[in-house]
């Protein structure tokens, strides 16, 4: 397996590898591309945000100041929305359902770092001085507000139809329907009729 291929499916991989430092600095040059984009440009700015992020649902948009780790590896369904602050490390593969939106400072990252330090700190081998590194994919499903300060880390999935609240660190699975919050983020309560606010009712 190439390094890449170790790091899509969740094992233990060189970060240094040259395919993968390639993808980074194109990543890293896209991202740069698109910070001196004038959003006024529209047509320019979603034709450098579709560079970066080759995956994004149809009618999606992220506001300026997008970071990824590699950017190929995110995919989202129509309608998603990010604000600012975005960031997407996608060391493994990122998958978000329709119509999700994300208040600012949202982080979804799936990278995972050894937690001994023997284990995780740089060392000499054969290929130079390098860690290594894994990380786990991140599944969010469809009709997700996901609001700001929210640390999605990998492994989680969120299921359709819940609501992470602001400053949240999500590190186990949300299932769907629910309000969870907190550091870690727990479930709250369930949503439900009670939560409806009528706005599509009013003429």
């Amino acid at each position: 397996m190439t390094e890449r291929e170790k790091m899509l499916a969740g094992q233990i991989y060189n970060p240094s590898d040259p395919e993968l430092a390639a993808l980074s600095m194109a990543a890293k040059h896209k991202a740069f591309l698109l910070s001196q984009t004038d959003p006024m440009d529209g047509e320019l700015y979603m034709k450098r945000l579709r560079d970066l992020l080759p995956g994004l649902g149809e009618n999606s948009y992220l506001a300026p100041g997008v970071h990824v780790d590699y950017g190929v590896h995110v995919k989202t369904g129509k309608n998603f929305y990010m604000n600012y602050g975005a960031v997407l490390l996608d060391c493994c593969p990122i998958e978000i359902g329709d119509d999700v939106m994300c208040g600012v400072n949202v982080h979804i990252v799936t990278p995972v770092h050894p937690l001994l330090a023997e284990e995780r700190n740089q060392r000499q081998f054969e290929d130079g001085i390098h860690d290594l590194e894994y990380a786990k994919p991140i599944k969010i499903g469809s009709n997700v507000w996901i609001a700001s300060d929210v640390t999605v880390c990998g492994g989680v999935t969120i299921g359709d139809n819940s609501v992470i609240a602001a400053g949240a660190v999500v590190t186990k699975d949300i299932p769907s329907g629910v309000l969870a919050g907190g550091v870690p983020c727990k479930v709250i309560r369930p949503l439900s009729e009670k939560d409806r606010l009528g706005v599509y009712d009013k003429k």
